[in-house]
């Protein structure tokens, strides 16, 4: 697989050290992520909107009412920038100065295109559910064709970006060492809880899907 494309606009220049633009570790942090933050301009003024994702093979692909703003100025031909943020650690320091924390983020440019062929459309958002709920497609009731219609699925390639990551602990000033103070890192997981149903399962419904995160 070759790297990401680096542009004057991708290339981490903070802590370039963090820089990462190998594929396998973009798609390694796409895949275990459930949100981005697609960044985008509206009327010479700058949005950022929060929405679900997925990745399959060189592209990321996310989905919405074909009414939203968001989807329609993007389908328009408007640039994009999908951003996603893993927090795995608060790195707690002998100063406030090096608090910090542990992560691991994706930032991506590109040009997102509509799917517009209703069996690719299909495909695509098949693959959504699929992603989070493996076998979960096939138990659902099929979507209907106004279903369809009122949905816009959108792609943007993956080339442009990069990953920035930081791992391990604080680094503090070497005299703040003899400090009598607790540093290090605390971990922060995602982690899924006990199924709640809706109260209206029809009798003889079984199990919850399995969920992969």
């Amino acid at each position: 697989m070759s790297d990401l494309r680096k542009t004057r606009r991708s290339t981490v220049k903070r802590l370039g050290s963090r820089g990462r633009y190998d594929r396998a570790t973009v798609n390694a942090i796409l895949d275990a992520g459930l949100v981005a933050h697609i960044g985008h301009v509206v009327d010479g003024k700058p949005v950022v909107i929060p929405t679900a994702y997925w990745r399959e093979g060189d592209h990321v692909y996310w989905h919405g009412s074909s009414k939203a703003r968001m989807l329609r100025t993007l389908e328009e031909g408007a640039p994009a920038c999908l951003e996603v943020t893993l927090v795995d650690g608060l790195v707690v320091a002998r100063s406030a100065f090096h608090k910090s924390v542990n992560y691991r983020s994706v930032m991506l440019f590109g040009q997102p295109f509509k799917v517009t062929d209703p069996d690719e459309k299909l495909a695509r958002l098949e693959a959504f559910v699929e992603r989070l709920y493996p076998g979960r497609w096939k138990e659902l009731r099929a979507p209907t064709r106004q279903e369809l219609k009122a949905t816009t699925v959108l792609g943007m390639q993956i080339d442009e970006g990069a990953a920035k990551v930081r791992t391990g602990p604080p680094v503090d000033d070497e005299p703040d060492y003899a400090l009598p103070i607790w540093a290090g890192v605390i971990p922060v997981v995602t982690s899924l809880g006990r199924p709640v149903d809706d109260g209206r399962l029809a009798p003889g419904t079984g199990k919850p899907p399995k969920v992969t995160l």
